[in-house]
């Protein structure tokens, strides 16, 4: 899939990086290498912001730290002002999701840090670091320490602290993710301000993100990418000039073309039989139910619209589409051209009480969900219905990568107690099919 959507803009010449057929892997003990990207390229010209656009999992960090020279790819190449890229770049800085301010520094101190490490005069690094503190709104707090900062002040300080450099790229890692509704908003916005009148340094940004409403209102370009392995399945140029309307009827429209790509290829993808080894989205039962509740309640009446059903819940890509996602691997609901829409299944699941609720639960888990009907089975068979959570785990690896094991198998006893299939005790690190005996004293 690759339908562009073309910008009446000339488009940018230059190209200041670019990114060639790059392949990342990671080796695990047993089975075949964990492939996180797979023949990824991208151009970045000068004057552009591009958006990496994707759910968890389809790998746009780990790009992101490729392109900054912070781990290396397993194939392909990074080219930097002509050259390929070896290590870390000289012209390119990067925003991280996380604040990682040193707490014990100044804001100043903090800025300076960067400039510090690369032997720059003092009365020179204090110039330039009280430039890009008022650059980027913060003057008036150069002596203030981290703690007495809010969430989004001291993501102005990681920006200044990138931008302080002078690079000729700014990397984005979802700068404002961490930060509530409005602050992100007005950071967002003071961030395009300075960009369209040409205050900041850098010549393009590449900027990842989960939110499609954000990447439609800052980028030139929208890279999407599917997960595991992450690979770009459509490049989505946005003909709209800054300033954006967000309630501009063609602005909505291009956020909910791009929630239907991404439905469609989420249900393209749990259309097939799931395997043990397939990655489980850490959702749960409460939101499931709560979503169900939603979509039969009048005002859906069993089907919503995604992109309005995000607004109206206060959810992010990276939160409704695991939730809709879990409701359709257990066969309460659909997803199709941008819609999520409850089958007969989870209309009945709506109607039906906590006990019925939990006796479907379970029938579903075992007959879609292989990872619960094994460990089901494996306790079934054992003369004390009882095995370790790292027998388990150690099966995941062969498949998953540890984090993404772990998160699976969290995710499956979650759901396996809310249908009680099985008991998980936490202290024992162990399943078993009996609840735990009381302690005598």
């Amino acid at each position: 899939m690759n339908d562009d959507i073309k910008n009446p803009a000339a488009p940018p010449t230059e190209a200041v990086l670019e990114v060639r057929g790059v392949r990342r892997a990671f080796k695990r003990p047993h089975g075949e290498p964990l492939v996180v990207l797979e023949s990824v390229n991208l151009n970045l010209h000068k004057g552009e912001i591009i958006g990496l656009l994707g759910r968890s999992g389809s790998g746009k960090s780990t790009l992101l730290r490729i392109v900054a020279g912070l781990i290396r790819a397993s194939e392909g190449e990074v080219i930097y002002r002509g050259q390929p890229l070896h290590g870390a770049a000289e012209g390119i800085s990067m925003v991280f999701q996380s604040f990682a301010l040193f707490p014990w520094l100044t804001v100043l101190q903090n800025v300076e840090a960067g400039l510090e490490a690369q032997g720059v005069p003092a009365d020179e690094m204090r110039e330039l670091a009280l430039r890009a503190i008022d650059l980027i709104g913060l003057d008036g707090f150069a002596n203030a320490y981290p703690r007495e900062l809010s969430g989004g002040m001291r993501q102005r300080v990681g920006f200044a602290r990138a931008l302080v450099v002078n690079p000729s790229i700014l990397l984005m890692d979802e700068p404002f993710s961490a930060l509530d509704v409005l602050t992100a908003e007005t950071l967002r916005t003071d961030f395009l301000d300075l960009w369209i009148e040409n205050k900041l340094p850098i010549q393009a940004v590449l900027l990842v993100t989960h939110n499609i409403e954000e990447a439609v209102f800052m980028c030139d370009r929208i890279l999407v990418f599917s997960a595991n392995p992450g690979r770009v399945v459509a490049e989505i140029k946005v003909p709209f000039k800054h300033p954006r309307n967000r309630l501009d009827p063609r602005f909505r429209q291009l956020v909910d073309d791009i929630y239907s790509r991404m439905t469609v290829r989420a249900a393209t993808g749990k259309a097939t039989v799931l395997s043990i080894g397939e990655r489980l989205p850490e959702v749960s039962t409460n939101l499931m139910a709560g979503l169900i509740e939603t979509l039969a309640s009048e005002t859906y009446k069993g089907r919503a619209d995604m992109p309005a059903l995000a607004q109206a819940l206060a959810l992010e890509v990276d939160e409704l589409f695991p939730l809709a996602e879990s409701l359709q691997m257990l066969g309460y609901a659909e997803l199709e051209s941008g819609d999520v829409h409850l089958t007969p299944l989870g209309q009945q699941f709506a109607l039906a009480d906590t006990q019925v609720r939990k006796i479907g639960f379970a029938k579903q888990m075992l007959t879609r969900i292989p990872l619960a009907a094994h460990i089901k089975n494996v306790l079934d068979e054992r003369p004390g219905h009882r095995a370790p959570a790292v027998r388990f785990l150690s099966e995941l690896e062969d498949y998953l990568s540890d984090s993404a094991a772990e998160q699976t198998l969290s995710a499956v006893t979650m759901w396996g107690r809310y249908a009680e299939l099985f008991i998980y005790d936490d202290a024992a690190e162990a399943f078993s099919l009996d609840m735990p005996e009381a302690e005598t004293t």
